[in-house]
């Protein structure tokens, strides 16, 4: 990079809502520059939180039938072992594919990458320290600097005990014994790769129920399953503070006025994920985070300060890979003049553990509290004929309608490959379908998908298979 240069449009951070906003953008003719601190592509996302971890819940499932789950379908497996060096070696691969697909993307549409930490010096103007270090200047700047682990006092980082997401994506070795704080995604996904491939794990949350900004009767369904896959739970639990002695942690607790005492090989801490705005000059701009650390937008992104915009996770809303993306394209499409739209009622949201869960739109909770009169579909997957060719027969379908107009509220899914199965329900919801036009609509058989529609089914109360 030149030691300053102008552009259209300057993207700050290349995770997926950064790398997408400027892809697009070049797309519809903008010059595009993406300023990027870490060495690949691709942001927390791509190099340390979704794609690796869902790399070894893959390789950790795979091991996990392989060792206890074959006898069913009449597979005799013996003398199965873990590599887990060959595991993490895998999970490395598979991310730097995907960084270095991201790379090559920059380099067909056209898109400046730009190495090096970013600094907003004035509006339209950007500095760069780094690799490619100067300045940039620019109509539009956007802010897509994504987040981090959200730190919890008294039970510190520490980088090798007690653990963040992006280590507990690589250790060594399996812990023998396993602490998540937290009962959201990342503490029960991570919690569950461990478990399977050995690990004692132990959740302890401070709400009183699993996946809190999940539906409320699936939250526990899952919680079920997983205390039978070997995860012990400690709901309404406060962990007070935490301290290395030797090889292990001691975790102090404290639960209804109580306090105990545990001791683990490992912490994982995942209370969740804040803004990632620190070395950014938000300051020197104008710009000042709310208590949460977040940037106000506008329904275009724009901030208060005029060419400056922001997505993803550094504002309100869930901190969600494809929420970012969706945010990053709606924003440069408005500046380029078009209509940039995201409809936040249907933004899915998932749980990768086994099985998945999965949903879209309002919970059933959410619905009593706003006082809408709904009316409630539910299909269990045993009654599926694919999930149980497949030995899957945990979980079920739950889809919220509203009584009297039949428009979908939300759809629920817990059960195998939820994830890929919700996608029709956030589809239907962005078309403002009705239970009935899921419904009417015919499936493939046999398929998991059918549950889909026999939930809807349900809705009107005449379901077929159960």
């Amino acid at each position: 990079m030149a030691n300053a240069s102008r552009h259209d449009l300057v993207v700050i951070g290349a995770g997926p809502g950064g790398y997408v906003a400027a892809i697009r953008a070049a797309q519809l003719g903008l010059n595009v520059a993406c300023v990027e601190k870490e060495a690949a592509l691709g942001g927390t996302c791509l190099r340390i939180g979704c794609i690796p971890s869902k790399a070894l819940l893959d390789s950790s499932e795979l091991f996990e039938k392989a060792k206890d789950g074959l006898d069913a379908h009449g597979v005799k497996v013996s003398g199965v072992e873990l590599d887990l060096v060959s595991m993490m070696r895998r999970k490395d691969k598979v991310v730097k594919g995907l960084t270095a697909g991201v790379a090559s993307l920059f380099k067909k549409n056209g898109v400046t990458h730009v190495r090096g930490a970013a600094r907003l010096v004035a509006p339209g103007t950007v500095s760069v320290v780094g690799a490619d270090e100067g300045t940039l200047s620019a109509k539009h700047v956007l802010i897509a600097t994504g987040s981090e682990p959200a730190p919890l006092p008294g039970v510190e980082f520490d980088g090798r005990f007690i653990v963040s997401s992006e280590e507990a994506l690589a250790f060594a070795e399996v812990p023998r014994t396993l602490l998540v704080v937290g009962a959201g995604a990342i503490g029960l996904e991570l919690g569950s790769v461990w478990a399977r491939l050995g690990s004692k794990v132990k959740v302890v949350e401070f709400m009183d129920r699993i996946v809190p900004l999940m539906d409320k009767e699936l939250g526990a369904a899952l919680k079920k399953i997983l205390e039978k896959q070997g995860l012990s739970f400690q709901l309404s639990t406060i962990a007070k503070s935490a301290s290395v002695a030797g090889s292990e942690v001691r975790v102090t607790f404290e639960a209804a006025g109580k306090t105990s005492t545990e001791s683990f090989d490992k912490v994982l801490v995942a209370i969740g994920r804040r803004p990632y705005t620190m070395g950014l000059g938000l300051e020197d701009v104008g710009l000042t985070p709310d208590a949460k650390g977040r940037i106000d937008v506008d329904e275009h992104f724009a901030t208060s300060v005029a060419g400056i915009y922001a997505i993803g996770d550094v504002i309100r809303g869930p901190m969600l890979a494809h929420k970012a993306e969706e945010e990053g394209v709606a924003c440069v499409e408005t500046l380029a003049g078009l209509a940039g739209h995201v409809n936040y009622e249907a933004v899915p949201n998932v749980v990768y553990t086994w099985p998945e869960l999965a949903s879209v739109g309002r919970t059933e909770e959410e619905c009593s509290e706003q006082k809408r009169e709904v009316r409630i579909g539910k299909f269990p997957f045993f009654a599926n004929g694919r999930a149980r060719a497949m030995e899957e027969r945990d979980g079920l379908v739950k889809i919220i309608a509203d009584a009297k107009s039949d428009r979908l509220l939300g759809v629920h899914i817990l059960g195998p490959r939820a994830s890929d199965l919700i996608a029709e329900a956030a589809l239907a919801m962005e078309f403002g379908s009705s239970a009935e036009d899921l419904a009417r609509t015919c499936h493939a058989h046999p398929t998991l998908p059918e549950a889909v529609k026999e939930a809807a089914l349900a809705v009107a109360g005449r379901s077929i298979h159960i």
